[in-house]
């Protein structure tokens, strides 16, 4: 009689570990840089800046970024208080390295820029206003480092 039950407990204790399941990836850090960048473009455009990179874990990481591209543009641009948003980060290791980077700007004194760019599993969001003459379209990659 001692049998089933313990069967039954040890069928119970198993159904119990199926249930909790493997476990779970570390879920995504919530990670934003704040950056400072200034450039110019000629055909060839070419960006250098610094930030900050904070995560919601604590963790946090000074920067330095550099931005290369060919197209057709020409101009002079500075982004102050310039914001960032990653996803698809699990350490804040996985921000660092280079993004493809496409983007279409135009500006007269006051200049924006607004882009979203991707790293494998990695995107990164970003925003910013400052000054500048710049006009034009272009493609390449934009590097982050740690500084």
């Amino acid at each position: 009689m001692n049998r089933p039950r313990s069967s039954f407990a040890t069928a119970l204790f198993a159904l119990s570990l199926c249930a909790i399941g493997p476990a779970q990836a570390s879920s995504d850090l919530e990670c934003h840089l704040q950056y400072r960048l200034s450039g110019w473009s000629l055909i060839y455009k070419h960006t250098t800046g610094t930030g900050t990179v904070s995560c919601s874990n604590g963790q946090s990481m000074s920067v330095r970024i550099t931005a290369k591209a060919l197209g057709l543009t020409a101009g002079k641009w500075r982004i102050d208080n310039g914001k960032g948003r990653f996803g698809g980060v699990h350490s804040i290791n996985d921000v660092l390295g280079s993004y493809a980077q496409a983007s279409a700007n135009a500006g007269a004194v006051k200049s924006a820029e607004a882009q979203v760019l991707s790293k494998g599993n990695v995107q990164l969001s970003l925003s910013g206003k400052g000054e500048g003459v710049n006009v034009g379209v272009d493609i390449g990659a934009f590097t982050i480092k740690r500084r």
